[in-house]
């Protein structure tokens, strides 16, 4: 966002053009969601101070009763925000705790995207008043407090109803916090020229169909069953479900054949549940490896319940050494924990890891734990050679090239035992159809997502996820 200021600086925009641009969408944002009332304003000592005063300016204009506080000194101020203190006629205040009594309207515009300091002080006692008395909050740019790149929270943040945002979202606003404090979030236009996002060519996106909506199989009058793929499922001897969950999935989305590989003891079970889906007999890694010599079998699912044992580990290897399409989820992640340089060395083909946070410690101890998920699902997908679906309400799914989606299209409700499997089956299924694992992983977290939105009441289980996806993709027929 400091680059596309300045390309718009560059380019002839004054910055108090941008600042008067940003402050009265702030102001409009305030009177077209909130019926007329009291409005306090908190103010930093920065550009977001800046935007702050000039809300208030068009607020009192619009007759509304307004206060400004201002965190630090009028004199203090320089450059752009200056020029909008001086258009700001009204009083400014100190911060005290009076200026909350009455539960008035708050427009936090203390710090916006560009902190990378923690919160303390004054200024830190001013927002733990505002979310203790639960006041409305109208943040500008992020909630204060709110690591714009990270979504990490920095001492304390505003708990927000709306944030208004300029040019485009910022990755914290789509985190697990941001998602929690940024309430409805408003992204403004403030007439920042085309030209800059071809300067900064940036590589993080929102997932959304028209990312690879245009790379999904459409119906040939040709088809045939192996022209769409062969997913093949390694399953395991106890939680069968899992791999049956991910071959519904994988069918369901497109994959023209999808094989189970299963022990003996549990064929019988497995023949006699869904007829479509194949089964055939695999003991051992051996097994596997002889099964893949028929090049028609051009993806692999390894993980949903195959169990942490030498035969899920020799699967996956000999898959990756066949340069299959591979898809390890769960189990088959789990099981390289002791050695993930194995693992790592081993991929030179199209792969997908699909970790949850536990997951992606056992393969990644030193990045595990830290707030910038972005920046930890890049680092490991440019370690292990693999596309990274680090899970989560804020997925983020990165390629080893750098770039990244984050995924918000989901429900509380996928929280459910064999969600992880449908989403593994989806992905292996997309990649029978040759999508790239950019493509595929992202494709099918929202596609996930839809399935849960499609269901729309409680009481979803992941044995509804497959059946929804005809309407699933059906709704894509809105983006083409």
């Amino acid at each position: 966002m400091s680059k596309s200021d300045g390309f718009a600086i560059a380019s002839g925009v004054p910055g108090r053009d941008l600042m008067e641009r940003a402050g009265r969408a702030v102001a409009m944002a305030v009177m077209q969601r909130h019926g007329r009332r009291p409005v306090v304003l908190l103010c930093g000592p920065g550009n977001n101070g800046g935007d702050g005063f000039v809300a208030a300016r068009h607020l009192r204009t619009a007759g509304w009763s307004v206060r400004l506080a201002l965190f630090g000194s009028l004199e203090a101020l320089k450059g752009d925000a200056a020029w909008a203190a001086s258009t700001w006629t009204g009083a400014v205040e100190p911060w005290s705790a009076g200026l909350l009594d009455g539960a008035p309207l708050v427009v936090d515009a203390i710090f916006g995207a560009g902190l990378s300091r923690k919160i303390d002080g004054e200024i830190g006692t001013a927002i733990d008043l505002v979310n203790e008395r639960k006041l409305t909050v109208v943040a500008v740019d992020v909630p204060s407090g709110l690591h714009g790149d990270t979504g990490e929270i920095l001492g304390r943040a505003v708990e927000a109803e709306t944030t208004v945002t300029f040019h485009r979202a910022k990755p914290g606003h789509y985190s697990v916090e941001g998602l929690r404090r940024c309430g409805y979030l408003r992204i403004v236009d403030i007439c920042i020229p085309d030209g800059a996002l071809a300067t900064i060519d940036p590589k993080t996106w929102l997932n959304a169909p028209p990312l690879w909506t245009h790379l999904l199989r459409r119906g040939d009058i040709a088809d045939h069953k192996y022209a769409r793929g062969h997913l093949t499922i390694l399953a395991g001897s106890h939680a069968t479900g899992a791999a049956r969950l991910a071959a519904l999935a994988g069918r369901r989305v497109g994959a023209g054949l999808v094989t189970i590989g299963a022990f003996p003891s549990t064929l019988t079970a497995l023949q006699a549940a869904e007829p479509g889906n194949l089964i055939v007999e695999i003991d051992d890694a051996a097994m596997f490896e002889r099964l893949l010599g028929d090049e028609r079998r051009n993806a692999v699912l390894i993980g949903p319940g195959s169990g942490v044992t030498d035969r899920t580990r020799g699967a996956a290897l000999a898959a990756l050494a066949a340069r299959r399409r591979v898809v390890l989820d769960a189990d088959a992640i789990t099981v390289f924990a002791s050695d993930p340089d194995l693992l790592f060395g081993s991929i030179d083909g199209p792969t997908v890891l699909t970790p949850h946070e536990g997951e992606f410690r056992r393969l990644f101890p030193d990045l595990a734990g830290k707030a910038d998920k972005l920046g930890r699902a890049r680092r490991a997908a440019a370690r292990s050679g693999a596309t990274i679906l680090l899970k989560g309400p804020d997925t983020v799914i990165a390629a080893p090239d750098g770039r990244a989606v984050v995924n918000i299209h989901a429900s509380p409700a996928l929280a459910t035992a064999g969600s992880g499997d449908v989403l593994a089956g989806l992905i292996g299924g997309l990649m029978a159809q040759e999508l790239t694992p950019f493509a595929a992983a992202s494709a099918a977290a929202w596609l996930h997502g839809e399935c849960a939105r499609l269901f729309g009441r409680p009481g979803l289980i992941a044995e509804d996820l497959p059946a929804l996806l005809p309407q699933a993709l059906q709704s894509l027929s809105s983006f083409n």
